[in-house]
């Protein structure tokens, strides 16, 4: 059981950004986080403690986005924040991603052979294996 305690308005503002399916986006998780005045790295524990499920990683790790081409200047500019693992943390991609979009990043990402570590939000410190495309 999660140690994580929300009040009702904080639970109240979780539950009312919710999609369809009754989870909460990346996205989404990071605009709440800012609502309920917890640190993004904690929404993860937050989102448990009334169980609820972050979805649809903007980078493709989890969840049902779908993802536009590889583009090669990405992965080369990513490149210099890898070693020989190819792990590079969530955070740096989203910082590169102010150099075009995070949609960009991510289809680069989901395209590749680039491990994403470190989530910002707290739903994993290393990604656990990558399904192969059909």
């Amino acid at each position: 059981m999660s140690k994580f305690q929300l009040d009702e308005t904080q639970k109240d503002l979780v539950l009312t950004n919710l999609d369809e399916d009754g989870k909460l986006s990346c996205l989404k998780a990071f605009k709440v986080a800012r609502l309920i005045g917890v640190k993004p790295i904690q929404m993860s524990e937050a989102c448990k403690s009334i169980n609820v499920k972050i979805t649809n990683c903007e980078l493709g790790v989890f969840g049902k986005l779908e993802f536009k081409d590889f583009e090669e200047n990405i992965y080369n500019s990513l490149s210099r924040n890898f070693a020989y693992d190819k792990k590079v943390e969530c955070k740096i991609l989203w910082d590169e991603a102010r150099n075009s979009t995070l949609k960009r990043v991510g289809s680069t990402v989901k395209a590749s052979d680039i491990k994403v570590t470190h989530c910002q939000l707290g739903c994993f410190r290393e990604r656990k294996g990558k399904k192969e495309n059909a």
